[in-house]
């Protein structure tokens, strides 16, 4: 039987700068994402469209929240199977089109994790483990378009 989530965030625009959206340039595509209890986090626009570039934004987000879910997976999956992992960071690389109407896209997204595993652990089934995952995955289940994986497993030394 499945099980209903309910998930809340605020959402606030900091980019009034005086006028609110009087003129095209004269806001900023700035805002805060504010979960209770957690830490703020300051956004902006992708810089191809006039954002900041030292604020994480809406892409970035997508991309940060598709290969987390993807690692965390990962990490049950492989502890299930007895392979230890012992570092897990990912490189995931997200393919976009804009449109020359100002529209846009997500095309593809690469997840490309480098994986270091306890030298007993069979390399194999911890390279299967990605196989798994999209079947569990909340975000990549999610995502209508696809998503690929690319890992790079080795033992410690």
């Amino acid at each position: 039987m499945s099980k209903n989530h309910i998930y809340t965030t605020v959402v606030k625009w900091t980019g009034n700068t005086g006028k609110g959206t009087e003129t095209y340039l004269g806001y900023e595509r700035t805002w805060d994402i504010a979960v209770p209890g957690k830490d703020l986090i300051h956004c902006s626009n992708d810089p191809l469209l006039g954002g900041d570039p030292a604020k994480m934004n809406p892409e970035d987000l997508l991309l940060s929240a598709l290969s987390s879910c993807h690692m965390l997976w990962y990490l049950h999956l492989a502890s299930s199977s007895k392979i230890t992992v012992l570092s897990y960071t990912d490189t995931p690389e997200g393919n976009g089109e804009n449109m020359p109407d100002g529209s846009g896209r997500f095309l593809s997204a690469t997840l490309k994790p480098i994986i270091t595993v306890k030298p007993e652990s069979d390399l194999q089934k911890a390279a299967e483990i990605h196989n798994d995952i999209h079947k569990y995955c909340f975000i990549a289940r999610s995502m209508n378009f696809p998503v690929n994986c690319i890992p790079t497993i080795t033992t410690a030394t």
